[in-house]
């Protein structure tokens, strides 16, 4: 991704191991920490030899701790969070539609198109 110019925001699995290159500042105050890191583990490291950022976020309607990763480096941390929270709300909704809807997969990337099978799953 990064090699390519696109940009991600994810979660970072439980058992990933990272040691910390360098620590941003925040603002914000669900902001526990903004670390640029590395990879440690064999695997990762070689799927993913370039440094990226880890950010500890505490969630202030749940009081969740989420860690997220992502290349955007900048971008305050507050933004990224919201980022994937705006993200979570999106996946959210299209599980719902295919649940409910019983549609499996959209046939087309358009707008225009989504729209089309959602009205027909409808009627």
């Amino acid at each position: 991704y990064t090699n390519n110019d696109i940009r991600f925001v994810t979660r970072l699995k439980k058992n990933a191991r990272t040691r910390v290159v360098e620590r941003f500042k925040s603002d914000s105050d669900n902001v526990i920490s903004d670390d640029l890191v590395q990879f440690t583990g064999f695997y990762a490291l070689q799927d993913y030899p370039h440094k990226i950022r880890k950010i500890c976020y505490r969630d202030s309607e749940t009081g969740k701790i989420l860690v997220f990763l992502t290349n955007e480096l900048k971008l305050d941390a507050q933004t990224v969070a919201d980022i994937y929270k705006a993200r979570w709300e999106i996946e959210l909704f299209f599980k719902t539609v295919k649940q409910n809807l019983k549609i499996k997969r959209f046939f087309g990337n358009s707008q225009n198109a989504v729209w089309t099978q959602i009205w027909i799953a409808m009627i």
